[in-house]
């Protein structure tokens, strides 16, 4: 049954119809956009979302690929009952969320998932190293930086993993908002998205 909330076949869901909660990071509308593309989802893909957050990732690809299974995984018990609800909101039913810390957790995962999302979180690079070991070739991880510290952390890690098919993008959103009588460009955080492809 299609979502009351977000009845179309598109991505990108305005970020006002998630719930949250303070300080709980949200990947905003744009970013979401670029990194599910990065992502290169099939119709049944196996998705690992490291660092869920407020659940934006697994609700956006939930509805984009019902038949794709995804895992979201996050440490704080009251962060993956936002997950939930979110999922509930929107009716996505193919979201199991898992309250774990990576990179420990992943040995106790579904295994050889098609796509990693890893959204943040420390250790970065440990954690993508850990996650390539249960990927199989063919497969694809897309990760985010907000700082230099990750941004190179995680090159570094693509490159001692010898990924292929590497690609890094920034991005550079301006929203038009309302303040007082006036509408203004506001620019949205700028994100790295950096993905890479495991083929030998």
């Amino acid at each position: 049954m299609p979502s009351q909330l977000w009845p179309y076949i598109t991505p990108g869901i305005p970020d006002d119809l998630f719930e949250r909660l303070p300080g709980i990071p949200l990947s905003k509308r744009e970013i979401r956009l670029l990194l599910i593309s990065q992502l290169r989802l099939q119709p049944n893909s196996l998705v690992w979302d490291i660092g869920a957050g407020t659940g934006t990732i697994p609700v956006e690809i939930g509805l984009l690929c019902p038949k794709a299974q995804i895992i979201a995984v996050e440490r704080d018990d009251e962060v993956a009952s936002l997950i939930r609800r979110n999922c509930d909101r929107f009716n996505v039913k193919n979201v199991e969320v898992v309250e774990a810390s990576a990179p420990e957790c992943l040995p106790n995962l579904p295994q050889a998932p098609h796509r990693v999302c890893i959204e943040g979180g420390r250790p970065i690079k440990d954690i993508l190293k850990a996650v390539w070991q249960y990927l199989p070739l063919q497969g694809r991880v897309v990760t985010t930086a907000g700082n230099l510290e990750s941004l190179y952390a995680i090159s570094q890690g693509l490159a001692e993993l010898h990924a292929r098919n590497i690609d890094v993008v920034q991005s550079s959103v301006n929203r038009l908002e309302q303040k007082g009588n006036q509408q203004i460009f506001a620019a949205v955080d700028p994100i790295f998205i950096l993905s890479g492809e495991k083929l030998d």
